[in-house]
């Protein structure tokens, strides 16, 4: 969504009017569900996709339409068995489809692309609201600044989800959509995994933070797309960051010491996900040192998934990478459930 939202920018600064093409609900087998976008203009398709296909294409179209009338809309699909059959396509179901005209150089949503992008460096969670009921006027929330554009009844805010959704009330409709969470991946570690793991990462809409107590690996160069390159003292952790229950932990540092200690400070934050590289031996040696030594309670030690990563018989660091990125991207999703 941060992509899409400088290239609507860019293209609302040029002079053209857009289409954001929103799916607000779905059901069945289709291919995308709520909260799935593209942005349409002249020439069509700009970005983002809502999923390919047959509903895709005829949305593409539907935009096309609502570009010449200047009137925002909503379309339903829904396709039945021999729909799908005859459109070509594998997934059926129902989907709503919401489709807001935005004019060309519009002030209101220039100014509010301005303020998500500044929003996102701020590693806020942020939500988008759109008022399907008005229009698809748009506006943005945090818990810190509150509602930024167009008023947001307090029945919404009160509500909002991880999860992209549609909640209704009476003849109000609104599509709520987190597009950034205060959540980041803490890499310990900055040898040649971590340097395979953290574009990965960051590429799939994670935000990195890398860290290492030795000069020559805690180097910006090496992790040039990273959020953050710290040189900490691993013994130190609350010196350098502070770790909450949105954050996720990938520990890989240079031996089972400093995999220890570090476990042993990050697990009282209560992180939703802690990844230690390393066996199943030297996994139940290191579990009973944090029992016995650091006072860490079962409950506790339960949060560590170690070997990280997902078994997918993985052998070079690049390999590895992509392991421990399939489990971070299911872990976000599972927390996006709750």
């Amino acid at each position: 969504m941060k992509q899409m939202l400088k290239t609507m920018e860019s293209h609302l600064h040029a002079g053209e009017a857009l289409v954001l093409v929103t799916v607000t609900a779905s059901s069945g087998a289709t291919p995308r569900g709520a909260g799935a976008r593209m942005l349409v203009g002249k020439n069509g398709r700009i970005c983002g996709t809502i999923g390919g296909g047959a509903v895709e294409y005829r949305s593409e179209q539907i935009a096309l339409q609502v570009l010449e009338k200047k009137i925002s809309g909503q379309q339903d699909f829904s396709l039945t068995r021999e729909d799908v059959q005859n459109l070509g396509m594998i997934c059926g179901g129902d989907v709503n489809v919401f489709f807001h005209y935005i004019p060309e150089g519009d002030p209101d949503t220039l100014s509010l692309v301005q303020e998500a992008q500044r929003l996102f460096e701020t590693g806020e969670a942020l939500w988008l609201i759109s008022d399907i009921s008005n229009g698809g006027t748009l506006s943005l929330y945090t818990k810190k600044n509150g509602v930024y554009g167009n008023p947001v009844p307090e029945w919404v805010l009160s509500q909002l989800p991880r999860q992209p959704k549609l909640l209704k009330q009476k003849e109000e409709s609104y599509c709520v959509e987190q597009i950034n969470g205060s959540g980041r991946v803490y890499i310990f570690g900055c040898g040649h995994v971590s340097q395979e793991l953290e574009p990965v990462l960051t590429h799939v809409g994670f935000r990195c933070v890398v860290m290492d107590d030795r000069p020559e690996f805690a180097r910006r160069e090496l992790f040039p797309t990273a959020e953050e390159v710290r040189l900490v003292d691993f013994r130190k952790l609350a010196d350098y960051v502070t770790i909450g229950e949105e954050d996720y932990i990938c520990i890989m540092t240079r031996g089972h010491a400093f995999d220890t200690v570090i476990q042993a400070q990050v697990l009282k934050c209560r992180p939703c996900y802690v990844g230690v590289i390393g066996s199943k031996k030297k996994a139940a040696g290191v579990r009973q040192v944090l029992k016995t030594e650091y006072g860490l309670t079962d409950a506790e030690l339960d949060l560590v998934t170690t070997p990280i990563g997902i078994d997918i018989d993985a052998e070079t660091p690049a390999e590895i990478a992509i392991s421990i990125a399939g489990q971070l991207i299911q872990a976000r999703a599972r927390m996006n459930q709750k």
